[in-house]
């Protein structure tokens, strides 16, 4: 697996980071979650915390843990309570205008203490004024946090011909550079709601001319629960089951929810990346011969050989 050089900061007069960590019912596992951000080497750092009308202990877990490190800036706030994608996208918009990096956070993960070093590292190889997004691979554990497998890699370079047709990064290992927190704060107000906000960040970057960073070490362990879609895929059946979802409709449905997200956002796209939205948008009507035309004029690519032929199989049905 390549490796990454950790470079001095060269560029980024400061590193504080904000956590952004949405929360609901997140009690059970909320705890070792905060013991994680307690532990980092980037030291820092301060946590806005966005809860969605929690009954359980949450809270008072938030306030114990605000009084045993009173030197940190811990704050909550009142989430919208219109699901976890619009709660994170309530801490982008409320985001403080002094801080040089946001890092988004689940309520519970575990991060490695290098996390956010790691990722300011690299983050700050980049200009001030270039959007620049981090996102990293993960360990999968299961809810003991015995692990059991790692997140895909990705071979490819991320950029919005990929981000077009899938998401490579988990909003939980993602840190975003002060120039791309402002591009994402202004394009909330022009968004519907997305399927995913890691996946919206992911097309909005990428087609506003930003950096993507995919880093191949693992930064956190994502504790699995029963049903969740993304320790499944490490397996042979979960890779037919999205296959079958392609084909289906589903990723049709997800394509219509995404691209009306972007839609308010166009202005703001390269021209080659609304050339490259216009292909794909032609991709999706018209007679077969058209769709396959337009679809390959789009440069769009999934990760791996086996995804991009399964696209052009659901592009031949009408499915994307």
């Amino acid at each position: 697996m390549p490796k990454m050089e950790l470079k001095p900061n060269t560029h980024q007069k400061t590193s504080e980071v904000c956590i952004f960590l949405a929360l609901y019912q997140g009690a059970p596992y909320l705890q070792a979650q905060l013991d994680s951000f307690a532990a980092q080497t980037h030291k820092s750092w301060s946590l806005i915390v966005s809860d969605d009308g929690s009954t359980d202990d949450g809270l008072d877990i938030l306030r114990r843990f605000q009084a045993q490190h009173p030197h940190r800036q811990v704050h909550c706030r009142a989430g919208p309570q219109q699901g976890f994608v619009r709660n994170f996208l309530s801490l982008i918009q409320a985001a403080p205008d002094d801080l040089a990096f946001a890092a988004l956070s689940d309520q519970d993960d575990i991060w490695f203490p290098n996390k956010l070093e790691r990722a300011v590292r690299l983050l700050s190889d980049f200009p001030e004024t270039q959007p620049v997004l981090y996102c990293a691979s993960t360990v999968i554990c299961n809810q003991q946090l015995s692990p059991i497998g790692r997140s895909p890699d990705f071979p490819r370079a991320p950029g919005f011909n990929n981000a077009l047709v899938q998401s490579i990064g988990g909003g939980n290992t993602m840190v975003l550079n002060r120039a791309a927190l402002d591009l994402a704060r202004t394009a909330v107000e022009e968004a519907t709601d997305p399927v995913a906000h890691d996946w919206w960040l992911y097309q909005l970057i990428t087609g506003c001319g930003g950096h993507v960073i995919h880093d191949p070490a693992p930064v956190l362990s994502y504790r699995q629960h029963s049903g969740n879609l993304i320790g499944a895929n490490l397996s042979l059946r979960a890779k037919l089951m999205r296959f079958m979802a392609l084909l289906g409709g589903r990723f049709q449905r997800w394509n219509e929810i995404g691209l009306t997200a972007l839609q308010g956002s166009m202005h703001r796209f390269t021209p080659q990346a609304q050339t490259t939205l216009t292909h794909y948008k032609a991709a999706r009507t018209g007679p077969v011969w058209h769709r396959l035309r337009s679809l390959k004029a789009s440069q769009v690519y999934r990760q791996s050989v086996l995804g991009t032929i399964a696209l052009y199989l659901a592009c031949l049905f009408n499915r994307i």
